[in-house]
């Protein structure tokens, strides 16, 4: 059965120029950019210009998609708006709008090929009080579920303002994907591209601490939560956080069980950029926990997904698992 399951991409963006037009001289969009500045550092910022404009026929026109996803030997790609499209500073509001216009925008890209596309939407988490009906709206216009990022502005993941968000999402089964964007660490990873090379594995492993520490997936055991980059550096460096918990009161204080025990939860893409991680990952999570991950288009994701699983020489029950089998059960394709 997993040699007939369509090979699935859960890890793909979409530009959405409309948003960008939406909130273009908004209060607080000139300091959200000028942070985004230093955090990246102004060598970075002279690459992703021209990388995005090269990219930007995949990222926007469906025939394009199309025709890269045939040339990658991908059926079906999972469709999230760029994670430049989160604007966490905007008031209610303009997060509002923006998330309804997202969810909007995003389903009307996949709607032009039904069969080859699923969609997320947004909600603005740094407005907990809007999440529910964001989340809603999303799954009104057909869309799987919702990308967040790995924090919003002075609240975390663990803060207990998501909880009726997090209620939400497990109750209607809304895939949420965990992406994040930007670090904290700021200034300190603004050259040699470290905002995302290191930024993005950490604060994946920040955000995936916080809802496993805080117990928030012993309080909704049934969240569909996958994490891009493979969870970032936590999977691998999992030893660590059991060590605190079985060590230390404070560590073990908030959920129930051993941390490394939450991996067995939770979805991870595989885009790790490297077969032992990828092979560590399926290890410590199961392979049926792990999904096809491409990064698509953007230049640190994978041209080839496939063939980076390939290279991990996993059995072939594992292989094909994770190239569609897990995400084809998780999204409900049909295996026609």
């Amino acid at each position: 059965m997993n040699h007939l399951a369509p090979t699935v991409d859960v890890h793909a963006h979409v530009l959405l120029p409309e948003i960008e037009a939406l909130v273009e001289g908004a209060p607080g969009h000139a300091e959200a950019r000028a942070l985004d500045a230093r955090r990246n550092g102004p060598a970075a910022l002279a690459v992703n210009g021209p990388m995005i404009g090269e990219r930007i026929p995949r990222l926007t026109d469906v025939r394009a998609r199309i025709a890269a996803m045939d040339d990658q030997g991908v059926d079906v790609q999972l469709v999230s708006p760029s994670p430049s499209h989160y604007h966490y500073w905007a008031d209610e509001v303009t997060a509002d709008t923006v998330c309804r216009l997202a969810n909007e925008a995003t389903a009307a890209h996949c709607s032009a090929a039904p069969e080859r596309l699923r969609g997320l939407g947004l909600v603005p988490l740094q407005h907990p009080g809007l999440a529910v009906r964001a989340l809603d709206h999303a799954l009104e216009q057909g869309l799987a579920g919702v990308e967040i990022s790995s924090h919003a502005p002075g609240r975390e993941l663990s803060d207990p303002a998501y909880e009726p968000f997090w209620a939400r999402a497990q109750e209607s089964g809304a895939v949420l994907f965990l992406h994040p964007f930007g670090c904290t660490l700021d200034e300190r990873l603004d050259r040699w591209y470290l905002s995302n090379s290191v930024g993005q594995p950490a604060e994946n492993a920040v955000a995936l601490s916080h809802l496993v520490f805080s117990g928030v997936l012993d309080r909704h055991p049934g969240l569909t939560l996958i994490a891009a980059h493979g969870g970032g550096y936590l999977p691998t460096h999992i030893g660590r956080a059991d060590h605190a918990w079985s060590a230390r009161s404070d560590a073990g204080a908030g959920c129930a069980h051993r941390p490394s025990s939450y991996l067995r939860r939770l979805f991870f893409d595989s885009l790790v950029h490297d077969p032992h991680v990828l092979r560590e990952l399926v290890r410590v999570a199961g392979a049926d926990r792990v999904l096809l991950g491409s990064d698509f288009p953007f230049d640190m994701g994978s041209e080839d997904p496939v063939g980076a699983l390939r290279a991990a020489h996993l059995t072939d029950a594992d292989f094909h698992a994770v190239r569609g089998a897990n995400a084809a059960a998780l999204l409900r394709l049909r295996k026609d």
